[in-house]
């Protein structure tokens, strides 16, 4: 689509800026509002311009804008310039395990960069619904099983405790300036799309090259760690439906059932006819300074007022993951590596 028509489009249709679009969110999240007649306008850092591959094929669709949620500035020029009515604020420094390496820096960018995108839409346009991509990670060391929007906060990580930053911070620009802004507490979620240094994409890309015979271990921290997983796909439509309520609310998205890593390990070397003991190696020092045991989500509010549910099971989520990766290796490597992919389940 030339720019001329994109340029149209926008005057035409419901306009929404996605920060890191880029992102396996970003991505699934631009489909989706493409699906319903949105322009999609994706905001990105200069520095990420080699980074399109999980929109490559979207990027005749949508419009890019520049911007960094380091810099207030060019919040605003990128408001100013795509004129949304919906900004999807998903940019962060989003992987746990780095943000004790970088905790400064995970703060600047996912506790203050909320600051900086609200403070933007306050002094551009005030009408503009704003939704914040709180995160599960908050919960921390839990205080009760299952968690909902009432849970207490107590992060375990520089992570969690940014989010939880600018999860208030969202509240409190709602409560004190009559701003449509919402968070979505998002428990895990995942997909083939998701990266190479999360546990969930860790392991089917391990048990993907196992089977083919490009690999022959797995190394792993803590196996008992229990999360709610779901499928991204699922995600991005709670996202949406958020912003389209009569008043502003926060959301708990889950699917409301928690597996462990082992079960994790377990059912993705099985999908490839293999025994996970016999591959997964126990390495302490993936362990966390400060481990998140039991996370499970209760989405009863999601389901009764946004009628959202997940579609896809954790099984059926990580077969999807490990044949993903099988395929991608397959295509990638040489001719002779003919590997046949699971293509049942009783």
């Amino acid at each position: 689509m030339a720019y001329q028509d994109l340029r149209i489009l926008k005057y035409m249709t419901k306009t929404a800026l996605i920060t890191g679009i880029t992102g396996q969110d970003g991505s699934y999240l631009a489909e989706f509002l493409l699906e319903k007649g949105y322009h999609v306008v994706g905001m990105t850092r200069r520095s990420s311009s080699n980074a399109m591959d999980r929109i490559e094929h979207l990027l005749d669709r949508i419009e890019l804008v520049q911007g960094d949620v380091l810099d207030q500035a060019s919040l605003v020029a990128a408001l100013q310039s795509s004129q949304p009515s919906e900004v999807y604020h998903l940019a962060a420094m989003s992987f746990v395990p780095t943000s004790w390496n970088q905790p400064v820096l995970t703060a600047e960018f996912t506790g203050l960069g909320v600051t900086r995108m609200l403070e933007a839409i306050r002094q551009v346009d005030q009408s503009i619904r704003f939704y914040q991509a709180s995160s599960s990670e908050m919960f921390g060391k839990v205080r009760e099983v299952p968690q909902t929007e009432l849970t207490p906060f107590h992060p375990r990580s520089p992570y969690g405790v940014a989010k939880v930053y600018g999860h208030f911070l969202t509240v409190n620009y709602r409560e004190s300036f009559d701003l449509y802004a919402v968070s979505g507490i998002l428990f895990n979620h995942e997909s083939p799309r998701r990266g190479l240094e999360f546990v969930t994409r860790k392991v089917s890309d391990a048990v993907a090259r196992i089977s083919l015979g490009m690999s022959h271990e797995l190394r792993m921290g803590n196996l008992e760690a229990q999360r709610d997983w779901g499928f991204a796909g699922d995600y991005v439509r709670a996202m949406w439906a958020m912003l389209q309520q009569p008043e502003p609310s926060d959301f708990v998205v889950a699917t409301g059932l928690a597996h462990s890593v082992r079960d994790l390990c377990r059912i993705a070397f099985e999908h490839v006819g293999l025994d996970y003991e016999k591959y997964v190696v126990i390495d302490e020092r993936l362990y966390r300074p400060a481990e998140v045991d039991h996370l499970r989500g209760d989405s009863t509010k999601a389901h009764a007022e946004l009628g959202w549910e997940p579609t896809v099971g954790f099984e059926e989520l990580v077969w999807m993951m490990v044949d993903a990766d099988i395929a991608r290796l397959k295509a990638h490597s040489s001719p002779q590596l003919d590997v046949a992919l699971p293509t049942s389940h009783g």
